[in-house]
C-alpha cells in the first residue's frame, strides 16, 4: 500500500546568523490511506509550519512533500490550485468562513472555485451535511451562528470535493469542551466509516486522544510517537 501523503527530510528555516529560525529541522514521517494522524506540540513547535508546508501556503527550505506520489513543489498553475482544492481539506481553527455567504454557499464554494458537480441538491452535499447535523442552519449567515455551528460548516466545505487526505489545524482550539469532543467525535466517525484519511496537528490531548497514531513535534524535530495500541 502507498502512502497518501511521504514527507522526508523537510526542513523550513527563517531568517540567518544570530537569527536563524530552525521552525521544521529535517522531518520525515508517512501518512497511510485511512489513517488519522496527530501531531502535537506547544505553541510554536512547528506543526503549524509544518500543515502550511503540506498545504503549498509556505514553501519549504529544502525536503520534499509528496501527495499521493505528485511531489507538490513541482506543481504550479491549475496543478497547484487543483492539489490545494481537491487533493486535500483544510479544516481552520478559524473557522475560516465568508461573513456574506449562508451556510449552504460556504460549504459549496470550493465548488465554485475548483469545479465538480457537487450543489445543494446533491447526494455527497446531503451525506455530509446530515452527517454533521447542520441541515438547519445552512440558510444562516456565519453571525448567526455558534462556534460550534460554524466549525462544522467549516467541516463540510472541506469535505465536499471528496479530498484525499483531510487537514486539521487546531480544529478544537477556538470551541468549548462540548462542541470540541462534537467535532471530534464526527471525524473520528469519518475517519473509521469512511475511511477518510486526517492529519491533524493540535496541543489538546482530548483532542489527540481519537487519533490512531500520535507523534510529538518541539523545536521542529519529531521526538516521540505512540500508537492507539501501545
Amino acid at each position: 500500500m502507498q502512502p497518501v501523503l511521504k514527507i522526508e527530510s523537510l526542513k523550513k528555516y527563517y531568517g540567518k546568523g544570530d537569527s536563524l529560525t530552525k521552525a521544521l529541522d529535517g522531518i520525515s514521517f508517512q501518512v497511510m490511506p485511512g489513517e488519522f494522524l496527530g501531531i502535537m506540540g506547544a505553541s510554536g513547535s512547528g506543526k503549524s509550519t509544518l500543515l502550511n508546508c503540506i498545504a503549498a501556503v509556505i514553501k519549504p527550505t529544502s525536503g520534499s512533500i509528496e501527495m499521493n506520489g505528485k511531489e507538490i513543489s513541482k506543481l504550479s498553475g491549475s496543478h497547484l490550485a487543483e492539489y490545494r482544492g481537491k487533493d486535500m481539506g483544510y479544516i481552520f481553527q478559524s473557522f475560516e468562513l465568508i461573513d456574506n455567504l449562508t451556510g449552504k454557499e460556504n460549504i459549496l464554494l470550493p465548488v465554485s472555485l475548483h469545479g465538480g458537480k457537487e450543489n445543494a441538491d446533491s447526494e455527497r452535499f446531503r451525506k455530509i451535511t446530515e452527517y454533521l447535523e447542520i441541515k438547519d442552519i445552512l440558510n444562516k449567515f456565519p453571525s448567526q451562528m455558534s462556534g460550534g455551528e460554524k466549525q462544522r460548516i467549516a467541516a463540510a466545505r472541506a469535505l465536499i470535493l471528496n479530498p484525499g487526505m483531510i487537514l486539521c489545524d487546531e480544529p478544537t482550539g477556538a470551541l468549548d469542551s462540548k462542541n470540541a469532543k462534537a467535532l471530534m467525535t464526527k471525524l473520528s466517525g469519518l475517519n473509521n466509516e469512511e475511511g477518510s484519511t486526517i492529519l491533524m496537528v493540535t496541543h489538546d490531548s482530548n483532542a489527540a486522544s481519537f487519533c490512531n497514531r500520535i507523534m510529538f513535534i518541539q523545536d521542529g524535530k519529531l521526538f516521540h510517537e505512540l500508537r492507539k495500541e501501545d
